[in-house]
């Protein structure tokens, strides 16, 4: 099956996007990621090049898997919903590490886009995509 450009395709291909030029920052400048992006990392603790590293490395994983997922529909199901794993485990420790205090409460909307907001937008995607699969399935 032929992926449909419809709205489910632009909002994969648009994360997907932002998560591999995200990752290619990290991957290519950890430093410069560090101290350069826009959401206060260096609150969350001091500069490890190698952990900035495992993390791009993440979200080239998420990059990749919503690029296939919006270009080849049969893989949605799996692929979006092994993502939003991911982007709302991440999103759900960044609350926690707000809601003790380990971050300033300006982090709730300095982690906005680039936390929240995609996992926001992914897991009612892929609560739809199970229950249609569900439905199709054979007993």
């Amino acid at each position: 099956m032929s992926a449909r450009r419809d709205a489910m395709f632009w909002l994969l291909v648009v994360i997907a996007a932002t998560s591999a030029a995200n990752a290619v920052w990290m991957l290519a400048g950890p430093a410069h990621w560090y101290s350069d992006l826009p959401a206060g990392v260096p609150d969350t603790g001091p500069y490890n090049e190698h952990f900035v590293r495992d993390i791009g490395v993440a979200f080239a994983s998420t990059a990749l898997a919503l690029g296939w997922a919006a270009f080849v529909p049969r893989w949605r199901v799996p692929l979006v919903v092994v993502d939003t794993v991911f982007l709302a485990g991440h999103a759900v420790l960044h609350v926690f590490d707000t809601l003790r205090g380990f971050l300033d409460g300006d982090h709730w909307l300095l982690d906005l886009p680039g936390v929240y907001l995609p996992a926001l937008l992914l897991a009612p995607i892929a609560v739809r995509l199970l229950r249609r699969s569900r439905s199709h399935a054979p007993v």
